[in-house]
């Protein structure tokens, strides 16, 4: 029988493997380490991604889908070169939406252009809305910046504005995204969250009809972010590091948001948080309801499992939640369990979702985390962005 190698022997002979290495290339290092043609265990992947669009340029966010299967993104002037802040992808190119002129911002008549937008959402009326945030680069809006604005999808034209007031989009307010229930009131309500990093956070009420708005949960818990929130993107702690001064914890509110599918209960979370909340849908529309009042029907839905930042729900009730942290896609079901839809390390830090009504969950993945402002002043993105879709056994929310 052959003599058994000692465990001092067999760690002999790695050691001397190990020396042997040094100095080679790293590709070199390896395939000796790996061996010809081996495979060594990896991270196994879930779900199916089919690639419906590839960007190149300014970093996209928002994303929706017609009843027509029309696929609408923006484009937020965070300080790249951005020639139109919303775009229809026509043949997967963006083409800007509804026209040229009005993606040219007028910074002295902001009502009448798209300054920065940061998200856009079909309606259950298959109206497309434009959430815009009247900021270019984080700076301070000013009056006609901030607001909302309704596009006929048969016309492809403006149909309506919504300013919204200086004690409703505050100086600090970052209007971040938005989903409707158009059975409230006359002509309907809007729910938008407010994700500043440097102000109050909360939820803002939009009546369709009267244009009137009103902020409700402001500054209540639920809605910041975690007190030194430290994210792991890519397996690297995530946090604002700019090219001269100390790193900072990204401190991002009330981000992501969804309806439930009786319109009974309002979905959300903080971007900068691994907790889940609702509200009761009847106490944001009240606008007489106290701040006390509101509060009083929020509810933790506990820890999700890691961060998100866009969310979505289907007919059946469930929500559908991004994890920028492991580059997936979840699915949290009635009793609260959650479900891995997409696992995919192409899908770098999944943003805005839209269920639309071929049954296909859309997503877009930007490489948000790898922005200057994040690693010192350096741009780690490597183009292009995507917009991905996977099937989905579901239909979406059409509260009307």
């Amino acid at each position: 029988m052959p003599k058994r190698p000692t465990r001092r022997h067999f760690f002999g002979a790695t050691g001397a493997a190990g020396l042997a290495l040094v100095g080679m290339p790293r590709s070199a290092r390896a395939d000796a380490i790996a061996g010809p043609g081996k495979d060594l265990p990896r991270e196994r992947t879930a779900g199916r991604l089919e690639v419906m669009a590839t960007l190149d340029g300014p970093i996209v966010t928002g994303l929706t889908v017609s009843r027509e299967g029309r696929i609408f993104v923006n484009f937020p002037r965070w300080g790249d070169e951005v020639p139109f802040t919303v775009a229809e992808l026509v043949d997967g190119e963006p083409v800007a939406y509804p026209n040229r002129r009005i993606n040219r911002p007028r910074p002295d008549r902001p009502e009448q252009s798209l300054i920065s937008v940061q998200s856009v959402v079909v309606d259950p009326d298959d109206r497309l809305w434009l959430l815009d945030t009247g900021r270019i680069e984080f700076g301070e809006p000013t009056y006609g910046g901030p607001k909302l604005v309704g596009v006929d999808l048969e016309r492809d034209e403006v149909f309506q504005k919504i300013l919204f007031p200086t004690d409703v989009a505050l100086p600090t307010t970052y209007l971040n995204d938005i989903r409707f229930d158009l059975r409230r009131g006359q002509g309907g309500l809007a729910f938008i969250t407010d994700s500043s990093d440097t102000g109050p956070n909360g939820i803002i009420v939009v009546d369709l009809d009267s244009g009137r708005s009103w902020r409700k949960l402001h500054e209540h818990p639920s809605t910041k972010a975690e007190p030194n929130f430290l994210p792991l993107v890519e397996g690297r702690p995530l946090l604002n590091r700019p090219p001269d001064g100390t790193p900072t914890h990204m401190a991002v509110g009330a981000d992501g948001i969804a309806m439930g599918a009786d319109g009974e209960r309002l979905f959300y979370c903080p971007l900068s948080g691994r907790r889940l909340y609702s509200v009761s849908v009847d106490a944001l529309a009240d606008e007489s309801a106290s701040e006390d009042e509101v509060a009083g029907t929020v509810q933790d839905l506990g820890d999700k499992g890691g961060a998100a930042d866009g969310l979505e729900s289907d007919a059946q009730g469930r929500v559908y939640l991004t994890n920028y942290e492991h580059n997936a896609l979840l699915r949290r079901s009635h009793d609260g369990a959650y479900e891995t839809l997409v696992h995919d390390p192409r899908m770098l830090w999944p943003d805005t979702l839209s269920l639309a009504r071929d049954r296909h969950l859309y997503v877009t993945a930007n490489q948000l985390n790898r922005q200057p402002s994040f690693n010192g002043g350096r741009d780690l993105r490597v183009m292009p962005y995507v917009v991905f879709r996977t099937p989905v056994d579901a239909d979406p929310v059409l509260l009307r």
